[in-house]
């Protein structure tokens, strides 16, 4: 059995985002499968921000889509957020250190060819188009996601 790890992303929020893909793109450069599966608030990390539509959306999926974040950048801080300022203040320290923004990790993965998962029932819930995201997700019922977890040597869930 080859190495591989499994991914839960729950979170909608930048700081968090960004330590599940330093993992995954890390583990990629070991040669470790990994696949990570965006379910409610993680899918806003896999949202293009190019494609976002109010086509085909009831009153009430506009309304959540036009109060969510439109992609990876656009994610808040899960902490000392204060309304974006302190977003834009850890952003500029980023700069500052010459650090990779979480956009610069998602793409990292889709070149080191992570496996994308969206949770099919999430997705309809929150009412989001399979267009309107990464071409790289795959949308798979919770079923798909456990049978690969379970095969896998490690699991987080952030």
């Amino acid at each position: 059995m080859s190495d591989k790890m499994n991914l839960l992303m729950f979170s909608g929020e930048y700081d968090k985002a960004m330590a599940g893909l330093i993992l995954a793109n890390a583990a990629r450069e070991l040669d470790v499968e990994v696949t990570m599966f965006f379910a409610f608030w993680g899918l806003w990390l896999v949202r293009d921000p190019e494609k976002v539509s109010n086509e085909d959306k009831t009153i009430y999926e506009k309304m959540f889509s036009a109060f969510s974040p439109k992609g990876a950048e656009d994610l808040p801080l899960s902490k000392m957020n204060f309304n974006g300022l302190g977003k834009k203040l850890l952003v500029d320290m980023m700069d500052d250190h010459h650090a990779p923004h979480v956009i610069h990790f998602l793409k990292g993965a889709q070149k080191k060819q992570v496996k994308f998962y969206g949770c099919k029932l999430s997705l309809e819930i929150m009412g989001f188009k399979q267009e309107e995201l990464i071409p790289e997700l795959e949308i798979v019922d919770a079923k798909t996601y456990l049978k690969n977890a379970l095969q896998s040597n490690m699991q987080l869930f952030i």
